[in-house]
């Protein structure tokens, strides 16, 4: 009977814990599963602690690549010495459980010295994880053992002045990634499963802000922000749609991905403010039509969230803004200057930002006014990846460390 009470109480427990983990939202990719930096699954505290618990933290090398986790499994891109790196450790545990990588050109330049590793964050979809490095290289891993699928050496031999930026987009079977210099780009699809080119378009060169999704009349578009441009190609045959120029300002770029809300899109940039974008069909068309343009709020790296009509994120000054989404008026600018490369969430009840001064930083959604709710220091290097939110868990990477804190 002692037995059989054990076992009953081991299965139990297990059940316990893989519904808790189940409830978890995964972060698969660059900001999360829907490319929007929302959160599921998250409980504020009742009362907030005065510091964070940190429950572990390991070295994993230099990167500016946000961790993605998926199935209970963190994976990383990172730099280790003379070597690019892609590593899988235990989400609960921090233990590491595989580990793959090649040799990789030296990142040099002016950025070369606080930002030696890859930008790029990973993609995990179908049992493999993507990875782009600074150089322009893709692999595509077994995610469960880390075993080789393909890798693409940069087919054109070319990255941006301070490395590559974007992110690699997996959706229907396919991964998407824009490679190339100022002026020459190609947007590639690959077959996830092969390695195999599906499409490719050529013109602009990157920027360093990643591509996203939307959907127009049941119609999936690629949206893409290149050095000059944003635009829509088709997800099928990389068809180009549509185009609207962003000319980037002085000597800026094109950082901020776009935020897209079913047919609208954000965009914003340094010295350029933010815009709001409507998509529509028009017959065999597609058509633009800018809903409004704030110039008074821009961002320099920041791509905002879109909370309960208010769109907040940091602006190009370093402080937190709050503008109205359906009108673009400024609600409120706060006063606080923060970082550059902050990066922020929406947790349901709280916002979350995250400086590269190592402040988390928790505010209450409010479309009045700033309303800080906690502030928590959480490391002594400066951070460049988003936080990756996870139940009730948070992990930070910072230059060379991924620590993970509960609240």
């Amino acid at each position: 009977m002692k037995i059989i009470r054990l076992i009953i109480s081991v299965l139990v427990t297990l059940f316990v814990l893989s519904s808790s983990v189940s409830l978890c939202q995964d972060w698969p990719q660059w900001r999360g599963i829907n490319r929007d930096s929302k959160v599921t699954g998250f409980k504020a505290p009742a009362a907030w602690p005065a510091e964070l618990k940190q429950a572990w933290k390991v070295t994993v090398g230099f990167s500016d690549a946000t961790p993605v986790l998926s199935a209970n499994k963190i994976y990383l891109n990172t730099r280790q010495g003379d070597q690019e790196v892609i590593l899988c450790l235990d989400a609960v545990t921090g233990k590491e459980l595989w580990k793959n990588s090649y040799a990789a050109m030296a990142v040099t330049g002016p950025s070369a010295s606080q930002h030696p590793g890859p930008r790029g964050t990973p993609a995990v979809s179908n049992g493999k994880i993507v990875t782009f490095g600074a150089s322009g290289i893709l692999s595509c891993l077994d995610a469960s053992a880390g075993k080789l699928v393909w890798r693409k050496e940069n087919p054109i031999n070319a990255f941006p002045a301070f490395f590559t930026g974007t992110s690699p987009l997996i959706v229907d079977g396919i991964c998407i990634i824009h490679i190339g210099k100022k002026d020459d780009g190609q947007v590639i699809a690959y077959d996830l499963n092969s390695g195999n080119e599906k499409w490719k378009w050529a013109g602009d060169g990157p920027s360093y802000s990643s591509p996203s999704i939307m959907t127009v009349d049941g119609k999936k578009l690629l949206i893409v922000i290149t050095e000059k441009n944003i635009m829509a190609l088709g997800l099928t045959d990389g068809k180009q749609l549509w185009q609207i120029a962003t000319p980037v300002q002085q000597r800026f770029y094109n950082c901020v991905s776009p935020y897209i809300d079913g047919q609208n899109i954000y965009i914003s940039g340094q010295g350029t403010g933010t815009k709001a974008i409507r998509v529509e069909k028009s017959g065999n068309e597609y058509v633009t039509k800018e809903l409004w343009s704030n110039t008074e709020v821009g961002a320099k790296w920041n791509t905002p969230v879109l909370k309960d009509g208010f769109l907040y994120g940091f602006t190009d000054q370093k402080r937190i803004y709050c503008l109205n989404a359906a009108t673009g008026q400024t609600a409120w600018i706060d006063n606080a200057v923060n970082s550059d490369f902050s990066t922020i969430v929406d947790c349901g009840s709280v916002i979350i930002g995250l400086t590269s001064i190592d402040n988390l930083i928790v505010l209450k959604p409010d479309g009045k006014e700033y309303s800080e709710v906690a502030k928590y220091k959480v490391s002594d290097t400066p951070i460049y990846a988003y936080p990756v939110i996870s139940g009730n868990n948070i992990y930070i990477k910072d230059a060379e460390t991924l620590m993970k804190y509960g609240f």
